[in-house]
């Protein structure tokens, strides 16, 4: 069983979310006010918060960029070595612009000030992310589709201008997607992860076995896993074009705060390797949604004043980085242990990283005067100090310890490399082959033009002008080749590849429990491997014996796998499954076949195996 930082404060909730027990306070403010006083108060008296810009990972090495100054944007501009065609503006310093808008954005540095102050940010291409190619990841706030005509009209020419600026050179071509009509709504996916949800609320065993005999039939009724595979597909096929095209995407949305969030973090986690560590991720989540603006007070629904703005974005999120994880292990350096407490801390009121609608409010009430302590200004508390939830040997459940580092770049081979891109392509290293002739005329003809001209086409390629088979062909390619793990990573998503996140939804259910198996085992037994081959090596070489150890031993309380629950670490060890109170024919089946359910599992102490 996990230390006591794992066991805290989840009773009376589902897996981490809120009861539907809570009633709404009488005024949202007044709710608002009592809840950041009730909840974050007390906290900040206990616990001093690190650096505003910065929070230290548990090792003092690796820190989350909090993206709240200037320098961070910029920063992050020449890591991604998109600081050539884009600038990082001070345009909303004061919230002059939007109270939506964070203080800082990056947006193509041939986007003038007087532009973004026009229509308070609308119809501005705002910077996420450079491919190493040089194309980049972008995201629009639409315009309100019910307007009049001389406004709309208005709108449209600022756009095309808009749209002509940045699809000239140096910029790359420039495709638009409209993620409205392209992914299922919000709404649609509420009503999805609502059914879903419904699957785990269960009572007793007699309902479990209830429930198994149309397992399948039930999930698939939810549509939840759908989902996940269409925003999935979707991201797969931005990355195509990002790296086959060399195209800039668009991704427009209402609000840009909510599947433009899911499906830019997606990429960059799919197509940059430094996403996929700890720091990385956590500066990502900052960066696409904190600092991006997702409204999470009403998506997360937390002050239980309306249900109308309540959707799983966030969690959606989650659990497609989890169908990555699971998928490809070695390439992320945290566990799903960590998405899992992640998705928990979502609904802990007592941190504001996943409790304010944007930064303009995160900043009213910080600086409010109704906010103070006795012991001095307030300060808030941010989910990734992992230090104020668990203990150190908690916090080693949140890191991978198969985790395939990149490989530190060799020094005496730096001199003849000086003219490679500095950053790592994201194609598996294989030999590079033509690129497939595609059945469209109007592409190839644009192709065409393009080599005779010896420039770029200033158009704007929608979605649906894409080759259908060019997708198909681009991720057929990929998984025919071996998996770079520091390079681009893209999902499997055909047939069951999709799967159920069974360690956060499963986790309080024992009859899911499966001890002495699962991936927890196979982690147990690669350590123990781990292990071993590392003693030899400090036979071998003494001098190298402190460098080579240092991760074996980062969780102890793997040992003893056959007593382990397959949802480890948060399953308890003692199992109680009951036979039901009313048999059904499926359980009679099960009797005849030497049924396990039946057998009450031995209980095992492992305290002394913990110290």
């Amino acid at each position: 069983m996990i230390t006591e930082g794992l066991h805290w404060a989840r009773s009376g909730a589902f897996r981490g979310e809120p009861s539907t027990g809570h009633s709404p306070p009488a005024e949202s403010s007044g709710g608002f006010t009592q809840l950041v006083h009730s909840g974050f108060a007390e906290a900040a008296q206990e616990h001093t918060v690190c650096k505003e810009r910065h929070v230290a990972g548990s090792d003092g090495r690796n820190q989350t960029v909090m993206f709240e100054t200037l320098e961070d944007w910029r920063d992050e501009l020449e890591r991604t070595k998109g600081n050539v065609k884009y600038k990082a503006v001070t345009t909303n310093e004061g919230y002059r612009v939007s109270e939506k808008l964070p203080l800082y954005f990056v947006v193509p540095i041939c986007i003038s000030e007087e532009s973004i102050l026009k229509y308070e940010g609308r119809g501005i291409p705002i910077w996420c992310w450079s491919c190493h190619n040089g194309a980049a990841l972008l995201k629009m706030s639409a315009f309100p589709k019910e307007q009049d005509d001389s406004t709309s009209q208005m709108q449209k020419a600022f756009l095309d201008g808009i749209y002509k600026t940045i699809s000239k050179p140096p910029y790359e071509l420039l495709k638009l997607d409209d993620l409205s009509s392209s992914l299922p709504s919000l709404q649609d996916i509420q009503t999805a992860y609502t059914r879903f949800k419904q699957l785990f609320l269960i009572d007793n065993s007699t309902d479990f076995w209830a429930t198994d005999v149309k397992w399948f039939s039930l999930l698939e009724s939810t549509n939840w896993l759908e989902i996940i595979r269409k925003v999935l597909k979707k991201a797969i096929e931005v990355a195509e074009c990002l790296e086959i095209q060399h195209t800039n995407v668009l991704l427009i949305e209402e609000s840009a705060t909510d599947l433009c969030c899911v499906i830019s973090s997606l990429v960059q986690v799919m197509m940059d390797s430094h996403s996929r560590t700890k720091s990385g991720f956590q500066s990502l989540i900052q960066k696409e949604w904190v600092i991006g603006g997702h409204g999470f007070l009403d998506r997360c629904n937390h002050l239980h004043k309306s249900e109308k703005e309540e959707a799983p974005v966030f969690l959606l999120l989650l659990n497609c980085v989890w169908q990555l994880v699971q998928q490809y292990p070695p390439a992320f350096e945290f566990t799903e242990t960590y998405l899992t407490v992640l998705s928990d801390s979502l609904y802990v009121p007592i941190f504001s990283t996943f409790f304010f609608n944007s930064q303009h409010q995160r900043d009213t009430n910080k600086s409010g005067e109704s906010i103070k302590t006795q012991s001095g200004p307030f300060r808030f508390l941010t989910v990734w100090d992992w230090a104020v939830q668990f203990d150190p040997k908690a916090q080693a459940f949140l890191n991978n310890p198969l985790y395939a580092e990149k490989p530190k770049p060799d020094k005496s081979q730096r001199k003849t490399a000086r003219f490679k891109h500095q950053r790592q392509l994201s194609l598996p290293l294989t030999p590079a082959k033509p690129s497939t002739k595609r059945g469209f005329f109007r592409e190839e003809t644009d192709h065409l033009i393009k080599n005779i001209l010896g420039k770029r086409i200033g158009k704007f390629i929608n979605s649906s002008d894409e080759a259908p088979n060019s997708l198909r062909e681009f991720y057929d390619s990929w998984h025919s080749k071996p998996v770079d793990y520091h390079g681009l990573l893209l999902p499997r998503i055909d047939g069951p590849e999709i799967k159920v996140w069974a360690q956060r939804y499963l986790r309080w259910i024992p009859e899911a429990q499966l001890h002495g198996g699962g991936t927890i085992a196979t982690a147990a037994k690669i350590l123990d491997l781990m292990e071993e081959v590392q003693t030899l090596q400090v036979k071998m070489d003494e001098e190298h014996s402190q460098a080579v150890s240092g991760d074996v031993h980062s969780v102890p309380m793997l040992r003893n796998s056959a007593r382990l629950s397959s949802l480890f670490p948060f399953a308890l060890l003692q199992r109680q499954s009951v036979k039901p109170a009313l048999p059904t024919s499926t359980w009679k089946d099960l009797e005849d076949e030497d049924d396990l359910v039946k057998r009450d599992d031995e209980f095992v102490d492992l305290s002394e195996d913990m110290l």
